[in-house]
């Protein structure tokens, strides 16, 4: 990369900073106006596919974006990427049903695919070593704003405006992004020809496209805001897990023969990416379960109404934000074991007293619980991508950055997937004894509110007697705080495998880059 000035790489910062806090922001606004969207294009029985083909499109073009930032550089594929998302944007604003926007979310979500990813690798190539961190934990922390304010943006659209505007929102920004990067971001050009690993990008595309399918469709036979739900021993979901163990072997023997692969497997030679990768799968895993089944606890066994529910992961999100510009500042002074063992720590505490909640708990006490959670995830962001980028040099810094993104992502799903199972079975469990207190209500109809959304609905929830109300509302507790246990178990893993990074830290050198090592540091 050409050398830059002070003035240049302000204005890079503004400009990535803007990139990321659109993509971030995209998915809460989106949540909080779908009903209106919804209302409009008469398309509740498509509901669940506007984020799912998201999360699925974003998800897949991660590892696949970091790759080609390696190959052509990071301008060229970070404006691509941001291209794509403003296209897919515009077009979402002009679709006239569901089905057009949905397809118009899978294009937008691959744009969004790369702006993280990318949006850190530029980090670690235009910083030192010693100021990383403090830039890690700034970027993380606007992850986690994008959470606090996308309801109140949302919600303002939507009273406001028409709700296209939830995605014509992101043209002025997202172009004022694209500009500053294009002008202020200068890369040396390389006569050099690429080649693209056509057949390791196909593969893996399909494997995490069978496998996320999988997991989203999978559970109780019934629909899901028109998602068709399978068994997890039915033909289909086995069909698509074994599609996707499939697509990995050959994904793994096409990776161990193409010149310039999309995943180099040398990758996980270095201690600290393959530790990160586990540490952050299992994060992921825990952080997504926290911030799914939170709200539910407190809508559904506390009681917040609904007009407050985009703001009830607040608390759990300021407290990310801080700890994540803490995190970010003490990683040039302990080591990588240090700061993961003690947010893991931190996050154990917070969901065993989690894992305590019933329906006596109070709201002060559940947001005093959110912010030890928070406040354990936080640091762990900036930690797990330095760690990665200063295990390797330029030419492999956006592969490894987008391997700890991907990881992350591809918990989270799983984490959530695993806890609704958990929790689904518990419900249904206690209805089902509950079928001999209450021999007045049909078994069909108590079956039914085996779904805990039905205690979200005010209208379903008022037709309820209040002595098999409050009985639900145990039941849900207990369920909702099993899946909280759980997240205690991984959790523990995570701190466990923290171990491993023996005495890493970062380099303390002032040079931009940190070159590859002639030998990985092996476990």
């Amino acid at each position: 990369m050409n050398a830059i000035s002070p003035r240049q790489i302000r204005w890079i910062v503004t400009g990535l900073m803007l990139g990321l806090l659109l993509g971030s922001l995209d998915q809460t606004i989106v949540s909080t106006a779908m009903p209106h969207v919804i209302a409009e294009l008469n398309g509740f029985s498509l509901y669940s596919w506007v984020f799912t083909i998201y999360m699925l499109t974003s998800t897949t073009a991660v590892p696949i974006f970091g790759k080609l930032a390696d190959l052509f550089g990071r301008r060229l594929v970070y404006l691509i990427g941001m291209g794509l998302f403003l296209v897919g944007s515009a077009l979402c604003g002009l679709s006239h049903d569901m089905t057009q926007l949905i397809v118009f979310r899978a294009i937008q979500g691959i744009g969004a695919g790369a702006l993280m990813p990318i949006a850190m690798t530029i980090i670690g190539d235009i910083f030192p070593p010693d100021r990383r961190g403090k830039m890690q934990g700034i970027f993380g922390a606007v992850f986690g704003l994008s959470s606090v304010i996308g309801p109140a943006v949302g919600g303002f659209i939507v009273d406001h405006l028409a709700w296209q505007w939830i995605f014509y929102i992101n043209l002025p920004f997202g172009i004022f992004a694209a500009i500053i990067l294009s002008v202020a971001l200068k890369e040396s050009k390389s006569s050099e020809k690429k080649s693209i690993d056509w057949g390791g990008a196909s593969t893996l595309t399909g494997a995490v496209v069978a496998f996320l399918l999988a997991i989203e469709m999978g559970g109780s036979g019934s629909s899901d805001g028109g998602m068709k739900r399978y068994a997890w021993d039915s033909p289909q979901i086995l069909g698509l897990f074994g599609a996707s163990l499939l697509l990995i072997l050959v994904f793994l023997w096409i990776e161990s023969k193409v010149k310039e692969p999309i995943i180099p497997l040398k990758l996980f030679n270095y201690r600290a990416i393959s530790v990160s990768s586990i540490v952050g799968f299992l994060m992921g895993m825990g952080m997504f379960g926290a911030i799914t089944y939170i709200p539910l606890f407190s809508q559904a066994v506390i009681g917040t109404s609904a007009s407050n529910s985009g703001y009830i992961l607040t608390p759990l999100m300021l407290s990310l934000i801080l700890s994540s510009i803490i995190g970010g500042r003490l990683i040039t002074k302990i080591s990588y074991r240090t700061i993961v063992l003690t947010s893991m720590a931190i996050m154990t505490v917070g969901y065993l007293l989690m894992s305590q909640m019933n329906v006596n708990t109070s709201s002060f006490e559940l947001i005093l619980y959110m912010i030890i959670v928070g406040f354990g995830m936080g640091a762990l962001m900036p930690v797990l991508t330095i760690a990665a980028q200063s295990a390797v040099g330029h030419d492999l810094r956006g592969v490894a950055t987008s391997t700890t993104q991907f990881t992350r992502s591809i918990g989270g799903t799983v984490g959530v997937a695993i806890m609704g199972v958990i929790m689904s079975s518990k419900m249904t469990s206690g209805i089902t004894g509950l079928q001999g207190q209450f021999k007045d209500i049909p078994a069909e109809q108590l079956g039914k509110l085996a779904n805990p959304q039905s205690l979200l609905q005010p209208d379903v929830k008022a037709q309820i007697p209040a002595q098999l109300l409050a009985a639900l509302q145990n039941i849900l507790s207990d369920a909702i705080t099993s899946v909280f246990f759980i997240g205690i178990v991984v959790v523990l893993v995570g701190l466990l495998a923290s171990i491993f990074y023996g005495k890493l830290r970062m380099p303390k050198r002032t040079d931009g880059a940190a070159p590859m090592k002639a030998e990985p540091e092996h476990f």
